[in-house]
């Protein structure tokens, strides 16, 4: 009884509060969500949370600091830039575009290899000699020289680099969903299945894809972040979205020969992309820890 006590009162004492506040957010991912939603409600309503048009500028408000430094006013909270655009609006529509290029191309990269990875494990032989040598060509080529071929051949533009990008994403996740396939493949259930006189293709929807969807959830996470900094880079290049479209890489670009005398305009897209592509790893490390069988059996 007098131990019952004593833990019941270690419970609510502030340490015990602490504990369960720690222990709350070990668990879940509160602050990744945080960002990634806070970003994607941003984005959707951008041109609901700021009056300024992010392309439009006014000269007479150029290179304005931050609200909270000098001469800073509130009417532009994050300043503006060398033009007299308002930060926080290029921000938000900036936020925009990272992440539809990188969930059009992170969509379609994952589709596309999770398929030839089933293909592959599922079928082998030459099916999967052949897929995996296009892999392992695919991976070898240089990404960027490529990049900056096509852009100087067709020129920049969204749809090219969401492509790029696109292309880019699906050799991972094959390699790792064939490697999953190959051991899921040998098991009764498959077997049994066949017995049963399912088809291979009801085999691979049915039983092999939902064994395998873990996978494909952890690559999906985890690559996200990756083409957010690969379309920030390319426009960072002058190779990826045109100029005229607000993006995080132009920003840097446009910013990085003020870093003296106006900081925020380069380091406030930066330290977008940091949050974002951070956010996004500790929730792929998150989803591979709660749906991994094998990792949940260690916990």
């Amino acid at each position: 009884m007098a131990a019952t006590t004593r833990m019941l009162s270690l419970a609510r004492s502030p340490a015990g509060a602490f504990k369960r506040t720690f222990d709350f957010f070990r668990r879940w991912p509160v602050i990744p969500g945080l960002i990634i939603g806070s970003l994607a409600v941003g984005a959707i309503f951008a041109g609901f949370l700021t009056p300024y048009d992010p392309k439009q500028g006014d000269l007479t408000a150029r290179s304005a600091p931050p609200a909270w430094v000098g001469d800073g006013e509130w009417a532009h909270p994050l300043g503006t830039d060398r033009v007299g655009r308002d930060m926080l609006s290029r921000l938000l529509y900036g936020a925009r575009v990272s992440l539809m290029v990188a969930g059009v191309a992170v969509s379609v990269g994952t589709i596309t290899g999770t398929l030839a990875g089933l293909l592959a494990g599922y079928v082998g032989g030459m099916v999967d000699e052949l897929l995996m040598r296009l892999v392992d060509l695919w991976s070898a080529l240089p990404f960027l020289l490529i990049a900056l071929i096509v852009a100087v051949s067709v020129g920049p533009s969204l749809w090219m680099v969401i492509g790029l990008l696109a292309l880019s994403s699906w050799s991972a996740g094959a390699r790792n969903v064939r490697g999953e396939v190959l051991s899921l493949k040998t098991r009764d259930y498959v077997a049994l299945a066949k017995v049963a006189g399912a088809s291979h293709t009801r085999i691979m929807y049915r039983h092999l894809l939902p064994q395998v969807i873990h996978v494909v959830i952890v690559i999906t996470t985890l690559r996200i972040g990756s083409l957010i900094i690969a379309e920030a880079g390319l426009s960072f290049l002058g190779v990826g979205v045109p100029a005229s479209v607000p993006t995080w890489g132009i920003m840097i670009a446009e910013g990085r020969q003020y870093l003296l005398t106006a900081w925020w305009i380069a380091i406030f897209p930066g330290m977008a992309i940091f949050a974002t592509v951070t956010a996004f790893n500790f929730l792929g490390d998150w989803a591979r820890d709660r749906l991994d069988p094998r990792l949940r059996q260690l916990a």
